[in-house]
């Protein structure tokens, strides 16, 4: 964390979540050393704690009482986690149809919602939408926190911090990572934190086919981003037509032999389903795009099964329960009469 006095630092528990070997999907894959970085066990249920944490506590030492954020969701759920915490008034400009259980989870800690029509889905409404906060945060000489290295630095450099975790648990010995976009801060912190390391650790960046904005620049040899028309992807969280970070993160992959990835929904949330059910991770769906990638990258044989590849899982499953009920045919659950109860049980053996 940037230097802050102690009294100001607003912690909660944030950071140094477990790094998991996989028990199923990495044999599956021909992957025997695969492993599962649990970001989805912070605090408030994804990586952005690791933001927010300093974010807030900057707030809270220069005397700031209001936050003005912009959130698909899990940037707002941590915010307004920590400026509860923190004493601060928080009011959040969320992407229009931002799933219901981030934005109950916002309100439960106390943020004031507003949802814009388009944001996040238009890039011209996106835009315009940015450029007003940002103006009306330099009149107000507030910060604006979103989570990209554009807007917010010092705040990324909480987010650097898995990178140093990775490379303390896998004692510097790892050849892969494979990191979800949207804007390309998440992936872009990864390969800043590797590189302040010098470690020499392949970093790739995988998109939803439906906002492929840095993935196919990165592999087709680019030398920018690409603005989308609008994001097309169901992938909540990474609905991010703008470029944002995408630029940056093209030159650091690309430094680190990193390539680009780009997967369908149907994919990702078959991965999320085998997460759960052979891994007993329940990932939200943005947090199954990083080992969609990785499938892919071992059909193109561009992963050997001597590698030690590692996937962040971003963000908990609990946080997008309309994607579990709309893509997975779960069967419903009746109650039965407790006669019945053994021939039902006895139906497992």
């Amino acid at each position: 964390m940037p230097a802050v006095a102690e009294q100001h630092r607003v912690l909660l528990g944030e950071g140094h979540t477990p790094l998991v070997r996989s028990v199923a999907i990495g044999p599956r894959l021909g992957i025997p050393h695969l492993y599962f970085k649990l970001e989805n066990l912070n605090p408030t249920g994804s990586y952005k704690d690791r933001f927010a944490a300093v974010l807030v506590s900057e707030l809270k030492a220069a005397g700031q009482k209001v936050c003005i954020a912009t959130s698909s969701g899990n940037t707002g759920a941590a915010l307004a986690a920590y400026c509860a915490a923190a004493g601060i008034r928080c009011f959040l400009v969320v992407v229009d149809g931002a799933p219901a259980p981030k934005i109950k989870q916002m309100q439960l800690y106390g943020a004031e919602i507003c949802m814009v029509k388009g944001f996040g889905k238009d890039p011209a409404v996106t835009t315009g939408v940015f450029n007003m906060l940002e103006h009306l945060c330099r009149a107000q000489r507030l910060p604006l926190p979103i989570s990209a290295y554009r807007y917010c630095p010092s705040g990324m450099q909480g987010v650097q911090t898995i990178a140093y975790e990775l490379l303390e648990a896998m004692e510097r010995n790892v050849q892969h990572i494979f990191v979800p976009a949207g804007g390309g801060g998440l992936t872009l912190a990864v390969a800043k934190g590797l590189a302040q390391y010098g470690a020499a650790v392949r970093v790739n960046c995988v998109q939803p086919e439906g906002n492929d904005t840095i993935a196919t620049p990165l592999r087709n040899g680019a030398g920018a981003a690409r603005a989308a028309a609008s994001s097309a992807t169901g992938i909540s969280g990474l609905q991010v037509p703008s470029v944002i970070d995408g630029n940056e993160v093209i030159l650091s992959c690309r430094a680190s032999n990193g390539n680009g990835y780009t997967v369908n929904d149907r994919r990702v949330f078959a991965w999320q389903q085998a997460l759960a059910q052979t891994e007993g991770i329940f990932a939200e769906p943005a947090g199954a795009v990083a080992l969609a990638g990785l499938e892919d990258a071992v059909q193109r044989n561009e992963v050997g099964p001597h590698e030690k590849v590692v996937c962040l899982v971003t963000g908990s499953g609990f946080k997008d329960m309309l994607s579990v009920d709309t893509y997975f045919d779960l069967p419903p659950v009746t109650p039965v009469e407790s006669a019945q109860l053994e021939s039902r049980i006895q139906y497992f053996f």
